[in-house]
């Protein structure tokens, strides 16, 4: 299987239906399919202007991290971290998307208009380490906080 089949197949695994969401997927004008966060993942949404820095430094630590998707106008992030993430998470800023939550995923490999991936699914159930992900937004808010007090 090709990466994109083997990350498309990863995904759908996590619908109620995986042929329904595969047929939305192919279907719709979007791109986009509404799955549900808990099952296989839960989802950390970042704010942009954190998420960026913070994507910086877990690429400079890990040769690839796990699957990432931005909004259209770069305002959120979302990294995939192991189901139950979600309900443990504390973190002023950051909003979670676990059990009983549904997020918008598009096709890996396709543009859409309203998200995409930064970095993709490679199907393998390859997800961001929460522990490293908050040293990771630790460091990046830091540098932010370095940039501001220069700029001031």
């Amino acid at each position: 299987m090709t990466g994109a089949k083997t990350a498309v197949e990863w995904l759908a695994s996590a619908a109620p239906d995986p042929e329904a969401c595969r047929w939305e997927w192919e279907r719709s004008p979007l791109g986009v399919a509404l799955l549900p966060a808990g099952r296989a993942w839960d989802v950390l949404i970042l704010p942009g202007d954190l998420g960026y820095p913070t994507l910086d430094v877990l690429t400079r630590v890990i040769d690839r991290p796990g699957p990432v998707l931005v909004d259209f106008g770069d305002q959120r992030m979302g990294f995939f971290v192991p189901p139950g993430t979600a309900a443990r998470w504390l973190g002023t800023g950051i909003r979670t998307a676990g059990a009983g939550t549904w997020i918008v995923v598009p096709y890996p490999g396709r543009m859409t208009g309203t998200v995409r991936w930064l970095v993709p699914p490679d199907g393998s159930g390859t997800l961001n380490d929460p522990a490293l992900l908050e040293l990771a937004m630790h460091e990046a808010a830091a540098g932010l906080a370095r940039e501001e007090g220069d700029r001031s």
